[in-house]
């Protein structure tokens, strides 16, 4: 019994011991990286899925499938309230939808440097600063109306 309440007694003893050397050591700076080191730089961020219906004649005849990576300064990440994921979704709806010279079945022709710069250039303008370095494609894709509707 007396074994018993002395390795609880250490186990305590330990506990509290470790406890204050690890808080000890937290306040005194005893970090492993400074945060701001570790977080520079560029951060890339992947948008959502975007299907943007493509309308000729009055009807769908099928969408374009897209997926964007947008790239912002990680300092400048971490002071914005609101995250730039929603004016990229946003313009670049707008863009491919509105886009006169899309040819939706060529998609292979459509140069999207075009668009992403673009899209770039909305945004920081609609954010008012120098937000968004670049925005990359990661899928672009066209799926017709009579695909999206077959079923496996």
């Amino acid at each position: 019994m007396i074994r018993l309440v002395l390795a609880g007694l250490w186990v305590c003893i330990l506990t509290a011991g470790t406890s204050y050397a690890v808080a000890y050591w937290k306040e005194n700076g005893g970090t492993l990286a400074a945060k701001d080191e570790y977080l520079a730089g560029l951060q890339s961020q992947k948008t959502r899925v975007l299907s943007v219906p493509m309308v000729e004649n009055g009807a769908v005849q099928g969408y374009v499938v897209a997926r964007f990576v947008y790239t912002v300064e990680g300092s400048t990440m971490r002071q914005l309230a609101v995250p730039p994921e929603p004016y990229v979704v946003d313009e670049a709806f707008r863009r491919i939808y509105a886009d006169e010279r899309l040819d939706f079945r060529k998609l292979a022709r459509y140069d999207l440097s075009i668009l992403t710069t673009a899209i770039k250039q909305r945004v920081n303008e609609r954010m008012q600063a120098e937000i968004v370095q670049d925005v990359l494609l990661d899928d672009f894709n066209y799926v017709s109306r009579e695909e999206f509707q077959r079923k496996p």
